[in-house]
């Protein structure tokens, strides 16, 4: 009795015409709905042609051994296509796997998803130095947490490239900084977490903090920016576009 998944591995058998009748209409059946022994197929397809046009050999005066039986061609070529099927598995994990560590080292130096921006945000400062000194530049202080910042924005195709650098903030907290449209529409541009020894207080390590991002919205439909804090909502600092 064959068993259900039979017709996979008999490839081979019907490129040879190898398969009695009955198998050959049931293989025919499961390949009109499989595409990967369709691919198998036309790879051996180009062998079937060559077996087919060798011509009958006479034997020579010491007969040589009876060919096999088609069920041992036909279990030869099942266990080749097993193995190919097994290494071919094999190499998509690897790339799977390889392509899972990308991401995770790209995560795990500095970038961050915001809900509407073009490219991914960097927290290198050197891009958003380089941000701050080209870009249109705003600064402001709010006088209730003393939190002090500076924010620069691009145009861009996609919107706006937005740098943030950012002092005398107290953690630990988890912020963003939002983009506000004439609407009061507020639009994530990139998020981040603060230390608790925070950044540019006597005992921070870090005399301030340097991201950037983006935002679909243009320049021009940006009425301001808000430092806020994840989850409270609180609003730690304001600056005019």
């Amino acid at each position: 009795m064959r068993a259900p998944d039979m017709p996979h591995v008999d490839v081979g058998a019907y490129a040879l015409g190898l398969l009695e009748e009955p198998d050959r209409r049931a293989f025919e059946a499961h390949l009109a709905t499989c595409f990967s022994c369709h691919e198998e197929l036309g790879a051996l397809s180009g062998l079937a042609q060559t077996l087919d046009g060798i011509g009958p050999i006479a034997d020579p005066v010491e007969a040589m051994p009876a060919p096999p039986e088609p069920a041992v061609v036909t279990d030869l070529m099942r266990h080749r296509i097993r193995r190919e099927r097994r290494h071919r598995a094999a190499r998509a994990l690897a790339a799977a796997a390889a392509g899972v560590v990308l991401v995770g080292g790209a995560l795990g130096t500095g970038y961050t998803l915001g809900a509407d921006r073009g490219p991914t945000a960097s927290a290198s400062d050197g891009g958003t130095a380089e941000l701050l000194r080209d870009g249109r530049a705003m600064s402001a202080t709010d006088p209730g947490t003393g939190v002090t910042g500076t924010v620069a924005m691009q145009q861009k195709a996609w919107g706006s490239r937005v740098g943030l650098r950012l002092s005398k903030v107290d953690g630990p907290l988890a912020c963003e900084l939002v983009a506000v449209d004439a609407k009061g529409g507020a639009h994530t541009v990139v998020g981040w977490s603060v230390p608790a020894k925070g950044y540019g207080l006597p005992d921070s390590p870090q005399p301030q903090l340097a991201v950037q991002g983006g935002t679909a919205l243009r320049p021009q439909e940006i009425s301001r920016f808000e430092v806020r804090t994840i989850g409270e909502g609180r609003t730690l600092l304001t600056i005019p576009a």
